[in-house]
């Protein structure tokens, strides 16, 4: 499915489809999207609050809705995560985004969208969100610039010793772990097959990173995917007793006996460096001995 090439005066909307937001927030994403050279409206229910949320399940729903229907508007940024974008995703039609598909952006609870848009074969941007604009690296918002307006994406890292080398290519995918492995066994769970995973995220206990891993494995998903990149795996827990193992022995304990090129340290999740990723997009990974990279083309 073919994206619009977003050109300087593009319109993009911010809407906040699952936990509340403050205006302050909000406001500097918009001056710093016009600053690069996008129209930016914000959703009418985008700074509302009812309890933990920005509106109602009807008002969320509404926002995000006339964003996908607004002919005007060629990307849909979310505001930020939190929890509910589970509870709206059956209730959009997303009939008119088939026939007019644009860019939707934003990660962490976000993961959910782009995996119903993964379903669709529709490629979504896993990208930073106004609540972390004033805190992100200058890279985390030129990146959502560059692949609004159809460059290519393309990154290079430093190796991590725990790296499995080799290289391989197939279509990203993934999100936020815990989001992700929510969504398994569920009518919003993609096809792995023959993909690259991307996953990330926060605050999680390492026993619970190792049990998302053999969530993964028992689902068939480790054995389907051609490369993993992990990303910002922030403030992760250990326990007392201590659990024995680093995230890293976790993580290549599952592929051990799986051939495939496995990257540490991408800079993107809950993280100031949180790079764009073009999920459901053609990528190369290549995992060398000393470095790595990744491009992605669509």
């Amino acid at each position: 499915m073919e994206l619009p090439q977003l050109k300087k005066g593009d319109v993009v909307r911010i809407v906040a489809p699952a936990k509340a937001i403050e205006e302050t927030y909000v406001e500097n994403a918009k001056r710093v999207l016009e600053h690069e050279g996008f129209q930016v409206q914000i959703g009418k229910h985008c700074l509302g609050r009812e309890g933990y949320f920005s509106g109602s399940i009807a008002e969320r729903t509404s926002d995000l809705q006339d964003a996908i229907n607004d002919d005007e508007v060629k990307a849909i940024l979310c505001a930020r995560g939190g929890y509910g974008s589970i509870q709206i995703v059956d209730r959009i039609n997303w009939a008119g985004f088939m026939e007019r598909p644009k860019w939707l952006i934003g990660f962490s609870d976000i993961t959910v969208f782009h995996q119903h848009l993964s379903r669709m074969q529709c490629p979504s941007l896993h990208a930073t969100m106004p609540l972390n604009f004033k805190e992100n690296s200058s890279r985390s918002i030129s990146s959502i610039s560059t692949a609004l307006m159809g460059e290519t994406l393309s990154y290079e890292w430093k190796e991590n010793e725990s790296n499995k080398t080799g290289v391989t290519h197939g279509e990203l995918i993934g999100g936020n772990l815990a989001v992700l492995c929510g969504l398994i066994g569920t009518n919003e769970m993609p096809s792995y097959l023959n993909s690259i995973l991307f996953v990330e995220d926060v605050g999680e206990h390492l026993y619970a990173i190792d049990r998302y891993f053999y969530q993964l494995s028992k689902a068939g998903v480790l054995d389907q995917i051609r490369g993993i990149v992990l990303g910002g795996f922030t403030g992760t827990k250990d326990t007392d007793p201590p659990y024995g193992k680093t995230f890293e022995e976790i993580i290549l304990s599952h592929f051990e006996y799986r051939s495939i090129p496995v990257a540490f340290d991408f800079p993107a999740g809950h993280q100031d460096d949180n790079c764009a990723l073009i999920l459901g997009s053609r990528a190369i990974l290549s995992v060398e001995e000393d470095g790595v990279s990744l491009k992605m083309s669509i």
